[in-house]
């Protein structure tokens, strides 16, 4: 019996961050029922990538059902009512208002049903005055500072996934699951709302306080770190590029060791972090000068004999070979597609998801359960 079976879930959503919460529960056992718009889940179209399939679209619905409704319909709002007086979680992340404007208020779901939980994301939260701007993963990037901080010094960039939607989702989760252990003690549902806006804004926290209390905002280094040194990438003598980031002073020495100069550690402009980091062109030349004259693989075996961290830089050929993968396997359209599982093992049990719903898969046998 999985964690969650028996746990029924509304997921009326959309597109990244609420899909990536609703299906973490579905992957916990959770009967997620997702309701779609006629036209379906734009995310269905994002792209065909995946055998066919939209590769969002895959990771984020594996093991949910499908039901099409038109909630402009008094036929379809009903269905909905229906489901959501059986569920102990709705999710959604329509437009702020958009649930209420059809008679389908959070409130009023929970004083009906007080056990129910309803989870509630947003671009940038249910209060304020941008809370009805419209909101799309970059465009929180650029607007939370991310963007700022993120690039290189000749100009800013987007985090290369949705970064935001995903930091919404996990909030989200968390949220949702923290409300369910509360109500196995209380009986009582509660509402929550995320926001992308205030879920990336949390992860920007450390930046906020350095240029905020310490006067010193982050630049964008690119593969370096604005506040360490040395940490970046650096290139081996056989043009191939490894990163190293080094945490403390104990690191630094023996690095200094592997790189032939024990002494550099005592002098002026390499004393201690602070220094480095102010002096990093010295000290990046430093490593760079070291590093070039082995291949990368026999400076490999020096780092790791020195217990200093150090990283490859993959490229996305690499990434699907790297010998540290867990792969499952889920059906889409008939389709078996190999996807990464997610970071948790539990137990030491792999994970065995879902199909992957088509749209409107379940639509007759749903609304069949819930007229």
């Amino acid at each position: 019996m999985k964690d969650l079976e028996g746990i029924i879930v509304v997921a009326i959503e959309q597109a990244v961050a609420a899909p990536y919460a609703s299906g973490r529960l579905a992957d916990a056992g959770a009967r997620v029922i997702k309701v779609e718009r006629p036209e379906g889940d734009f995310a269905r179209g994002y792209d065909s990538l995946a055998k066919g399939n939209s590769a969002y679209f895959v990771w984020l619905n594996r093991g949910k059902e499908s039901i099409a409704l038109d909630l402009k319909t008094p036929q379809d709002l009903d269905i909905l009512k229906n489901i959501v007086a059986k569920a102990d979680i709705v999710i959604q992340n329509l437009a702020p208002g958009a649930l209420e404007r059809l008679g389908l208020g959070l409130e009023d779901m929970r004083l009906a049903n007080p056990a129910l939980v309803t989870c509630s994301i947003s671009g940038y939260g249910e209060e304020g005055p941008r809370r009805d701007q419209k909101a799309y993963d970059l465009l929180i990037q650029a607007e939370s500072g991310l963007c700022a901080i993120n690039g290189t010094p000749e100009g800013p960039a987007r985090v290369g996934v949705s970064v935001c939607d995903i930091a919404a989702g996990m909030a989200a989760h968390a949220a949702i699951l923290q409300a369910l252990f509360a109500r196995s003690r209380t009986g009582q549902g509660r509402a929550i709302a995320v926001s992308l806006f205030h879920s990336l804004a949390d992860w920007m926290n450390v930046p906020m306080m350095q240029h905020r209390y310490g006067g010193k905002t982050p630049g964008r280094l690119g593969l370096k770190h604005p506040t360490i040194a040395p940490y970046g990438v650096f290139e081996c003598g056989d043009s191939k590029p490894l990163l190293i980031s080094i945490q403390n002073e104990q690191e630094w020495q023996r690095l200094c060791t592997v790189l032939n100069d024990e002494n550099l550690p005592s002098e002026v402009g390499f004393r201690n972090n602070s220094e480095r980091v102010e002096n990093r062109h010295a000290v990046d030349g430093f490593v760079a000068s070291g590093f070039a004259q082995l291949d990368r693989e026999s400076m490999i075996e020096l780092l790791q004999k020195a217990k200093i961290a150090f990283g490859r830089l993959s490229d996305l050929d690499d990434f699907v070979a790297h010998p540290q993968n867990n792969w499952v396997t889920v059906e889409a359209a008939g389709e078996e597609i190999e996807i990464l599982s997610p970071a948790a093992i539990v137990d030491g049990v792999r994970s065995r998801f879902g199909a992957v719903p088509k749209l409107d898969q379940h639509g007759a046998a749903l609304r069949e359960e819930f007229d």
